[in-house]
């Protein structure tokens, strides 16, 4: 089965003035790299906690490898939020133990990897490290993983320009290729050289999704100037 995300008919309410997700159905393949693209408001966020269990639809379904939102999802969906989650004075090192307690498919070896790559000291305070440093922690915890569905919102907003080549070879040398990511990001121009498939949102609505190639052959454009045309009102 090539199908790994199915979601149909899928509506957040929070009451009748604000539906952040409108009866959105849609199909994701496994082995893609798509990106979640919209302006602020148009529902990526609040789509992307629903297929993390975070939020409950209102109504509608989502389905991973054929199962509902749950516990046994939850174990196949690595996520990276907008938001830097990791304060606190504990060490990077005690941060990889508590993945590898928690998670069955995290990969300590890939991670220290991934830090030294990075020039990061395992023996670092979080307290001590800059917000950016912090997100590329949390992008190296997130990309450890062996996971169906890697979830990344927005996982290059926080870093400088010269990291951001870095962090998306990341991303494209470490998921599992049986798997897709879905990435939501404003800065489009950054990642589309690594993007498959384009789903763009307005208003809580599935306004297009299809490939990048056919973005490139019907419009002439690439993925940032065909959004830019598109969003321009």
């Amino acid at each position: 089965m090539n199908e790994l995300v199915e979601i149909a008919g899928l509506t957040k309410a929070y009451d009748a003035q604000h539906v952040a997700v409108n009866n959105i159905t849609l199909t994701l393949p496994r082995g893609k790299i798509i990106g979640l693209l919209g302006p602020n408001g148009s529902g990526k966020t609040t789509l992307i906690k629903m297929l993390n269990g975070l939020l409950t639809p209102t109504q509608g379904t989502i389905r991973i490898n054929g199962q509902a939102v749950g516990v046994e999802t939850k174990a196949r969906v690595a996520y990276l939020p907008d938001r830097t989650y990791l304060a606190g004075a504990k060490k990077v090192s005690e941060i990889l133990n508590y993945f590898c307690d928690f998670y069955a498919d995290f990969s300590r070896e890939r991670a220290m990897g991934m830090l030294q790559s990075l020039g990061i000291d395992p023996g670092a305070r979080m307290n001590a490290l800059s917000k950016g440093t912090k997100e590329k922690v949390q992008l190296m915890l997130v990309m450890s993983r062996d996971a169906d569905l890697y979830v990344l919102d927005e996982p290059i907003a926080g870093v400088d320009p010269a990291a951001r080549d870095y962090i998306m070879r990341t991303i494209i040398n470490n998921y599992n290729p049986q798997a897709s990511v879905l990435i939501s990001t404003h800065l489009i121009g950054d990642i589309e050289q690594v993007l498959d498939e384009v789903i763009f949102m307005r208003y809580g609505c599935l306004l297009l999704y299809t490939s990048v190639d056919n973005i490139r052959a019907q419009h002439g454009k690439s993925v940032d100037a065909y959004f830019r045309e598109v969003f321009a009102c």
